[in-house]
């Protein structure tokens, strides 16, 4: 399969998450990045964006009957930006785990803007 989309993991915010996880959980999120990745149209499913807050996305992975988000953006088009995630347990996606993605997003777009991402 070709891919569609790149992921660009930004600083450790999404590594820190994913590193916590069982390998079994650390299997359903790489299979639903590579699902990101390679999907002409990425089932809402496992993608969807939040509404309210300009340009934020999240991945949705469900495991056993665990649920795990982690947010992201869109950058020119391909590039999937991933930020932090967490295990959700309620209904209603947490603010305080919104307005941390929106933080992130900022750092990340203030850093491109100075010429500081590598």
């Amino acid at each position: 399969m070709e891919a569609k989309r790149k992921i660009f993991y930004f600083k450790n915010y999404f590594r820190n998450f994913f590193d916590a996880q069982t390998d079994k959980v650390k299997d359903k999120i790489d299979y639903v990045l590579f699902m990101v990745t390679v999907a002409e149209k990425i089932p809402k499913k496992f993608f969807d964006r939040i509404i309210g807050y300009d340009g934020l996305w999240e991945i949705r992975i469900e495991y056993q009957s665990n649920i795990y988000r982690v947010f992201c953006c869109f950058d020119e088009g391909h590039l999937v930006v991933l930020f932090n995630g967490f295990q959700k347990k309620s209904q209603k996606t947490p603010k305080k785990e919104i307005e941390k993605a929106m933080r992130i997003k900022d750092e990340y777009f203030e850093l491109k803007k100075k010429g500081e991402l590598s």
